[in-house]
């Protein structure tokens, strides 16, 4: 009779590097107590491309994930940040272990790609939009009663906390109570919970300040509880990372190059520019410090390549054969892939007057825009009236009126952190910790989490509720 399976805590701590580590005892003691290795991300180190490596061991050539988004060449439209999992290819890890353990039960709290996932309960953000064009918080959860259980206990989802100019740790500290709710009350085999919060203060600041450092602290001092809970179940608890950010300050305007060379075009509506995909020639979707660009007809790649060879900031423009050495090269990605240097990224901007901007550009807008925008972390420091406007756009919603929060700048500058090319090194690199002794050490591919983390449901459970050594929760 097979034995059950040690069930499991995986805790994806967006940005977490040795560097951080430094500033997070709680997790640091995880990995003293128990083991630690350095992980070799893929290319792109993105969210969506990295979670979907870890829960098929497979590459972006493979499973099709080239970005956080791309272009749809069928559509004629650049979608991103989308949620269907059937955009994933490949056997899922709660699908291998099925195979051993029959009814293995398997809980997502905020990873992406999370609607349409055969796991047995799920969570994500998912605003409510209603008829008349308003956006309000909230969530969607499989089955649709734990919706309600949550909002009584924890409160609405905290949206603007999420992303946009106030994201902070209430949106990180809500996903880790909803954890620890769904693990109390359900009990899953495994359990995958998504912590977005030092994405936000290391984009704003940069990797070195501070308030990077105080976000480190107060998301490990939020993580105590739902650490202390996994121990008290005989979880064993891995905390892993897709990326480190480092530091970036200098915005490269990828499709303004293509657009003044003539390769891009735009159609206007009421005096505003949109990209127009469908005519242009080539264009790129910028996504942090990759640029996925797309070349309407294969005459033009030269053109393309030519205007971005000679485009400060870009460090390397990837061919079919720099995509398949990277083992991205699926029909998804662009027809070159531009990589920045290591202190650029690149921006999804492709006007020339900010006069013709379109409106959602000055809004916290993650579809409409046909690229990354991380000028949605800040307040427009160049509008005296912002803060006003926004208070008055956040007391309409509240009144349940129509409101525009545009707040947004149309200056990238303020921007200091990045992420999406490998590593230069460990101390600016992911890394996985867990709770098992000797379970992992020197390096891990991502590639290999989907398996270690079967093994890790095979091997026997620790006692449930065994101590810390004395000290290690302190970080001593």
């Amino acid at each position: 009779m097979t034995p059950a399976p040690t069930p499991l805590l995986v805790l994806d701590v967006v940005g977490l590097t040795p560097r951080l580590l430094a500033h997070m005892p709680r997790l640091a003691a995880l990995g003293r107590q128990g083991s630690r290795a350095a992980l070799d991300t893929v290319l792109p180190a993105l969210t969506c491309s990295v979670q979907a490596t870890f829960l098929t061991g497979l590459s972006p050539a493979e499973h099709g994930i080239v970005g956080n988004g791309w272009y749809l060449r069928d559509l004629g439209e650049v979608m991103l940040w989308r949620q269907s999992h059937q955009l994933i290819d490949g056997e899922r890890v709660w699908d291998a272990a099925r195979r051993t353990h029959p009814g293995y039960t398997v809980a997502n709290v905020c990873w992406w790609y999370a609607m349409g996932a055969d796991t047995d309960y799920t969570i994500t953000p998912r605003p409510v939009y209603r008829a008349d064009g308003r956006k309000e918080p909230d969530c969607y959860t499989r089955p649709a009663g734990l919706h309600d259980e949550l909002t009584a206990r924890l409160g609405t989802f905290p949206l603007f906390d999420y992303w946009g100019p106030g994201a902070g740790l209430a949106s990180s500290k809500w996903i880790i109570d909803a954890t620890g709710y769904v693990m109390a009350s359900r009990s899953p085999d495994l359990t995958l919970a998504y912590l977005p919060h030092l994405d936000y203060d290391l984009q704003r600041y940069g990797p070195d300040d501070p308030r990077s450092h105080r976000a480190a602290a107060d998301l490990d001092a939020a993580l105590a509880p739902l650490l202390d809970q996994a121990r008290a179940q005989g979880r064993t608890v891995v905390a892993l990372s897709e990326y480190g950010i480092t530091p970036a300050r200098r915005p490269v305007d990828i499709n303004r190059a293509l657009r003044r060379a003539g390769l891009l075009e735009v159609h206007t509506q009421d005096g505003m520019e949109y990209l127009d995909p469908h005519a242009s020639r080539a264009f790129a979707v910028a996504d942090h410090q990759i640029a996925h660009v797309y070349v309407r007809r294969p005459q033009d790649v030269p053109a393309a390549r030519a205007v971005l060879e000679q485009l400060p900031g870009v460090g390397r423009l990837l061919d079919e054969d720099g995509k398949r050495e990277h083992r991205l090269d699926h029909p998804r990605a662009g027809d070159l892939v531009a990589l920045a240097e290591p202190d650029a990224w690149f921006t999804y901007y492709y006007w020339l007057d900010d006069a013709h901007a379109p409106d959602f550009a000055r809004l916290v807008d993650i579809h409409r825009k046909p690229g990354y925008d991380p000028a949605e972390l800040f307040l427009d420091p160049l509008d005296p009236y912002v803060k006003v406007r926004a208070a008055t756009a956040l007391a309409r919603k509240k009144l349940g009126l129509r409101y525009l929060m545009s707040v947004i700048p149309l200056d990238p500058s303020p921007v200091r952190g990045s992420h999406g090319l490998l590593p230069a090194g460990d101390d600016d690199a992911p890394l996985l910790l867990c709770s098992a002794p000797g379970a992992v050490g020197g390096r891990l591919a991502a590639t290999d989490v989907k398996q270690l983390l079967l093994d890790l449901a095979a091997c026997p459970a620790p006692p449930a509720g065994t101590a810390v050594p004395a000290g290690a929760a302190a970080g001593r």
